[in-house]
């Protein structure tokens, strides 16, 4: 099994119309999915991200704060997950319920580098 991120993109204000309702049943098939994700052994980690934060950067010596959220679209959350290929991968991602709940989601399906090829060097897994 490989290794992928899967970003989870959306508008930062997607779920301003949803009711309370909506959004518990929102927030509870994300669990199933992620349950589901974990019981098949695909899933590594999953959280979703507080939608405020800061953008960092350094051009020429000088460091700049700034907000994130320079578009309207913000990564809402993530999951990194265990797939056989990048097909596997995307299936698992559409299978995500921000597809449901919202019509502006967007994944960005990305294989994790494990290893240095020219170094050998492995990265950490993390905890």
């Amino acid at each position: 099994m490989k290794e992928f991120m899967l970003l989870i993109r959306n508008r930062i204000d997607s779920k301003k119309t949803f009711s309370p309702e909506r959004d518990q049943a929102f927030l509870k098939a994300c669990e199933v999915y992620i349950e589901r994700l974990n019981k098949n052994g695909n899933l590594k980690k999953a959280q979703p991200m507080i939608r405020e934060g800061k953008m960092v950067s350094n051009a020429g010596g000088v460091w700049q704060e700034g907000p994130f959220n320079e578009s309207e679209e913000v990564i809402v959350g993530y999951y990194h997950i265990l797939a056989k290929d990048l097909n596997d991968a995307i299936a698992i991602a559409k299978g995500n319920p921000e597809f449901e709940y919202t019509a502006t989601a967007r994944i960005e399906v990305r294989p994790l580098k494990t290893k240095e090829e020219t170094t050998a060097y492995i990265y950490p897994k993390g905890g």
